[in-house]
Order: structure tokens, then sequence, then C-alpha cells
């Protein structure tokens, strides 16, 4: 349904020059479509007509080279309804364009942006589902996270939430009904995997169709974890109350990733320099979350892949216990850490400090003899490798037009990484490497994440070494931030960090309260999840949970 990937020769850098993008030369070249400009944080913001989404959009992708749609915001103001389309390029994240899209109160929505980017397929739908917008020519406008019986859309101002709510059995209809087989093809069956399955990895329902033995079609069916993230953080003040909701997000590892992509957007926001002192927190500690995440997600793939939960599944909750021990000295919690402040970190190391490093850098020390034996364990299974190689592949040109990030694009040879490529925090005062595998199936997003531990531990070991010789004068670990922080209204704001699962953005509208007006999760898992179909067509079911695996969702983060 979507357009073809623009091949190299076909896509110009249209409107760049040495210091960015050209914004002039964009709206010229689209050629009288750009009703107006306005001015976000991030990008420039082209606002543009309901009907002419897809032409713009063709147009910027194939010629001025935007091949990543990063996410799709949909809000609700008094007068209009507005969808933007944060849009980025692979090769370069920091050329950012929105395209806003407004729409009458009494007719919302505009044209689908889902035939030029297959991921507008479900963030179209979400907002669908949660702010009420109408997408004509979406291949499947339905909601997403919840029931079809809703009534109303819980982000719209309208939105009653006293009503009453009723999900009919018809909606939870028995999958074993009489049978499920066509009358064209008497071998095909409908199959439900999920949501009660250890192999889902949370509760995700895997609507699928099976031709004899192989797939001939799946849909992902998420929801069920759907906690109104977004709507809790519109009602929480930007200084002091959001920061503890991003460490639910992803509430299994990646707790300090989740803040500081809320404190990256707010701080930008509201003009706060963080202290380079605790820049080097942030960066050390953001790669122990990373390291944390990246064992957890090697445990159960292979407890998913040959279901051995003696040796791998433990070996690396083991290691991973180690790093949230680490974290634990840090923060004073395991899980849900609420350790970074807008402006800086909420302490210092823990005393005494030489403790802390020396528990670290043995940590460190330990860390390269143990990922040899998860060679041995893991990557050098027989069984392993006959699950693994050649399954899921994944084309470079599949992971551009879902918008997928993180080990699921750099797993693809895609070469994509914010750290690098939109640096914050400290990473490029650093030296580490961002790491890629050609093979686009399972077998290399498990290679990317276990090479990607040992990047993660050369990061801390050079953090350690500067926090060690850090003047005890010049230890400032945060800015001097107001007690109440009320940016200008009509600000704007995307922001992105890489997280462990891939690029976890942040949109902000202000409307010169303490509160934001329009809070916008970009997850990555959500972007991520769409490409399972991709991944398992023509396969076997074994092979479809191996590719779910590979995934590394996590479903707090896919429904928010």
């Amino acid at each position: 349904m979507s357009l073809e990937e623009p091949t190299p020769d076909t896509t110009v850098d249209v409107g760049v020059t040495d210091d960015g993008l050209d914004y002039d030369a964009l709206a010229a070249m689209l050629d009288g479509h750009v009703l107006e400009r306005e001015q976000h944080v991030n990008a420039e913001g082209f606002v543009i007509r309901p009907d002419e989404v897809q032409t713009v959009l063709s147009q910027l992708r194939t010629e001025a080279g935007f091949d990543h749609l990063s996410c799709v915001t949909g809000q609700e103001y008094d007068d209009r309804y507005e969808t933007i389309y944060h849009l980025k390029k692979y090769e370069d994240p920091t050329q950012e364009l929105s395209i806003v899209v407004p729409s009458p109160k009494d007719d919302p929505g505009n044209e689908s942006a889902a035939r030029v980017y297959s991921t507008a397929d479900w963030h179209e739908r979400e907002a669908y589902d949660l702010v009420g917008l109408e997408y004509d020519d979406h291949p499947n406008l339905e909601r997403i996270l919840l029931p079809e019986t809703w009534q109303g859309h819980p982000l719209g101002q309208d939105y009653n939430q006293d009503q009453p709510q009723i999900v009919t059995l018809r909606e939870n209809a028995n999958p074993l009904q009489e049978d499920h087989r066509s009358e064209e093809n008497p071998d095909t069956m409908f199959v439900n995997i999920g949501p009660h399955h250890p192999a889902t990895h949370g509760v995700l329902h895997v609507k699928t169709v099976l031709d004899g033995e192989q797939i001939a079609d799946i849909e992902p069916d998420i929801g069920y974890l759907h906690r109104c993230e977004e709507q809790m953080c519109q009602q929480g003040t930007y200084r002091h109350q959001i920061m503890p909701y991003p460490d639910r997000w992803d509430y299994i590892s990646a707790g300090i990733l989740n803040e500081w992509a809320y404190a990256r957007a707010a701080e930008d926001l509201a003009d706060i320099e963080v202290p380079e002192y605790a820049q080097v927190i942030r960066t050390m500690s953001a790669e122990m979350c990373r390291i944390a995440a990246h064992m957890l997600a090697l445990a159960t793939f292979a407890l998913d892949v040959f279901g051995d939960f003696t040796a791998v599944f433990q070996y690396g909750i083991r290691d991973r216990e180690i790093v949230q021990n680490l974290l634990e000295d840090l923060t004073g919690q395991r899980l849900m850490f609420n350790y970074l402040r807008l402006g800086g970190v909420a302490w210092d190391l823990p005393e005494p400090r030489e403790e802390f490093f020396e528990k670290t850098r043995d940590f460190l020390d330990e860390l390269p003899e143990k990922l040899e034996e998860y060679h041995d364990l893991v990557t050098g299974n027989e069984i392993f490798q006959m699950r693994c190689v050649d399954t899921g592949v994944l084309s470079p040109e599949q992971v551009k037009q879902y918008g997928a990030t993180g080990p699921v694009a750099r797993g693809s040879g895609v070469d994509y990484d914010l750290r690098r490529d939109d640096p914050y925090g400290y990473y490029d005062e650093l030296d580490w490497n961002v790491v890629t595998e050609d093979g686009g199936d399972n077998f290399s997003r498990v290679l990317v994440r276990m090479r990607e531990v040992e990047e993660s531990a050369k990061i801390i070991e050079q953090c350690v070494d500067l926090l060690e010789q850090w003047p005890e004068d010049d230890r400032e670990i945060q800015a001097n931030v107001p007690r109440t922080l009320r940016p200008d209204p009509d600000e704007e704001i995307y922001r992105a960090v890489e997280a462990a699962k891939g690029e976890l953005g942040i949109y902000i509208r202000s409307d010169g309260t303490d509160k934001p007006a329009r809070f916008k999760i970009r997850s990555p898992c959500f972007s991520n999840l769409q490409t399972l179909p991709e991944m398992s067509q023509g396969e076997y079911i074994p092979d479809m949970i191996a590719s779910l695996g590979s995934l590394d969702i996590v479903l707090g983060e896919v429904d928010r």
C-alpha cells in the first residue's frame, strides 16, 4: 500500500546547507502547498491543507530525503483539530521538519499518511482512538488501544470520564468457534496467540492466520495495558509531578533512559542548561540501564528460542542484578528510579565514592569473560542458530518504511543512533562506536545487543574515570531551575533520546501554565512492533515467536 522506498540516486538534499536545513528552499520546493510557517523549538512547521497530505509527504520523502516519519501527534484546540507529522532523516536526524495539518471542529481529520509511510498506520489509528481524528484513505481506521465499543475519545475536550463503558461479549467472542477455515482454502485456519502467553512478553494478542503450517497473515492486537500515561502527564506540573511517570513506560529496565527523554524535551522547552558534571552522571547511569535492558532481552529471548531457563536465563538475570545493585546504590531504587531532575540529577554519587567506583570497575572487569560465556551458550548454540539465522528478516527499506529504530534498525544495517547523530548528554565527548549488523534477521538483532553491551561498558568506564578526577568544588548536580515552570504559550517541541529499544521521543505543547497542554510519547516499541507482520509472512509459528522476542518489546511502553 505504501509508496516504494526512494533509492539513493532519486533522493536529493533539497534545502540543505552547511548550517542545516534551508526551510525557505523546502517551502519553495513544495510550490504553494505551504499555507503558513510555524516556529517550533526543534524545527519549523509547515501548515498544509488536509487533502494534500499524501502529495506533500511523498514529495518530501522522494525529493528532500525525509525517510523517517518519527512520530504523529493528534490534538484538539478550542477552535480546531490538528495532526503533526514529525519528519526526520535516518542519515541525519538533526534535519527535522514538522508538517502541521489543521482541520475544523465539525470535520476533524485529514488525508492519511499511511500510503507514504507505513508507520503512520498505527500512529494515525492512535490519534483516531484517543483524540477523534479521522484519516481518509487509511487502510484500516479502527481503534487500536481501546475496545471498538468504547464511547468517546479520552483526549478530546468534550470527553465525559464518568460515562459508563460496556464491552459486549460479542467483542470478546470465543476463539474456539466451529471452525475458521475458509471455503477457498480449507487449510487456512485462524489461531489466537496470547494475550496470556509468556512468549508474548506481556499482554499482547496476536491474531494469526495459518495456511497449512505457514503464517498467511498476522495482526498484533494491543491495548490491554493502556494506562493513559499521556493524559496523566498533561495533568502534572513540569517541575515536579511528571518525572515519576517515565519510569513506568518501559518499566522493566529503562527508567533513567525514559526520564532523560522527558528531561531533554522539557529542558530545551524551558531553556535550562544542565551542568557538565550532572551530564556525566546521567550518561553513566543511562548506559547502566542499557546494559540491564539488553541482559534481560538476551535472557528472555534465549528462553523463547530454546527454553533454557537454568543456564542462559539465570545467567542473564545474574548479571542484570549486578547492574541493578549499582543503580540502587546510586538512586535508592531498583526499577522506578525517579533520579533525574529538570536541570540535573537528584543527588550526587553515593558515599564513600571510592566504594561505588570499585564496585562499578569490578563489574566492568568481569564483563568481557561473561560475554564470552554468552557467545558460547547462545550465539554458538546450534539450536539457537537454526531458529534465528535467516528468520524474521527485515530489510533496510522495511525498517525505514515502518520507522523502526534501535537494535531492530541497526540489526538491518541502518546506521542510526541518536547518541551520536543528535548528541545530548556527554556522549559526544566520549570514545565509543555505533554497532550495526547487516543480516537483518533474528540472529543479527541479538548480536547487536550483545555488542552494544561492550560499547556501554566503554562509556561507563570513561564516565567513572571523569567522575573520579572531578574537582570536589565543581560537582554541580543541578542547574538553578525556577520552582514553577511556565513556558510561553503555544511553544512546541519534539525531542528524543536513544533508549535501549530505540528512539523514545516526547512532544510537548505549552499553553502558558505550569502543565503541558499536550504531552505525546513516541514509543520505540510501538513502531518496532508494527514490523512483526513483515518479518513473519510465510514463516512458521516458532519463527514468529523468535521474531517477536527479537523485537524486545515491553507492552507497558507499547500501550502507555
